[in-house]
């Protein structure tokens, strides 16, 4: 004879375990700019947990050092996170610092892409006779999107953080390329941008040069800890000014 408060018990647990919303997962893809594991040098990605609320939001960091928007969807790793993607869950992309060589098959121009926003292609014979279409920046960033999408999250671009480059006694911007490209698919997808370039970049000019080459660890690309913090706030402070991005509600209160 089965135990009534066993039957019970177990009724209840069924209960309310139904009853606890599923927790949304912020998904992170880009470069090492995002997820270094080459210590000191940081990515961003690993000081955002200080800005948004982990009880109420789960963050995958999927980004991986050396990687472009082209060589993300060739190894693969674009595949992984689109089957993990669920109704609810957050998407942030975040490339454009491996990009700028010519797009070949060499070591050197294999993670190139074309430049611009349209639907131009480069078909490539690798030697082992694979096939490979390339397309440009902006059309991998579309991909990442529509996909995205199409599994019920919400995708958001974000520009490149800047580099340790001076011009005129201002950071050097991206805002004639790759900025301005994340800038144009976002604005044409009708998804949130946060402009994590120009953030960043204000906060170097006040800062200035000396203070800046602190906040860098082996050369002008990689951050530190410190400047890892410094763009996790920026990615923050994008996420909080974006009134109609559901996001925001899981940032922590300062």
């Amino acid at each position: 004879m089965k135990n009534p408060l066993l039957s019970r018990s177990g009724a209840l647990s069924l209960l309310l375990a139904g009853a606890v919303p599923r927790r949304p997962t912020f998904y992170l893809i880009g470069d090492s700019t995002v997820r270094n594991p080459h210590a000191p040098q940081v990515g961003w990605g690993a000081e955002l947990p200080l800005f948004l609320d982990s009880t109420r939001l789960r963050i995958d960091n999927r980004a991986m050092a050396g990687r472009s928007t082209r060589t993300f969807v060739s190894e693969q790793r674009w595949r992984t996170v689109d089957s993990l993607l669920c109704p609810g869950d957050f998407l942030l992309m975040q490339f454009g610092h491996n990009e700028g060589g010519a797009p070949d098959t060499t070591k050197a121009g294999r993670r190139g892409v074309l430049r611009g926003t349209g639907e131009e292609i480069r078909a490539l014979t690798w030697p082992d006779g694979r096939h490979e279409t390339v397309h440009t920046y902006g059309r991998y960033l579309r991909w990442f999107i529509h996909e995205a999408k199409a599994r019920g999250a919400t995708p958001i671009v974000a520009s490149m953080i800047p580099r340790n480059q001076w011009q005129n006694g201002k950071v050097k911007r991206a805002s004639q390329d790759f900025g301005d490209w994340a800038a144009e698919v976002a604005r044409q997808e009708g998804v949130a941008f946060i402009d994590l370039n120009q953030f960043t970049a204000n906060k170097y000019d006040q800062l200035g040069p000396d203070a800046v080459a602190r906040l860098f660890a082996g050369d002008h690309t990689h951050t530190n800890e410190a400047g890892a913090l410094i763009n996790a706030a920026s990615v923050a402070e994008g996420i909080r000014a974006n009134r109609q991005l559901a996001l925001r509600k899981y940032l922590k209160k300062q």
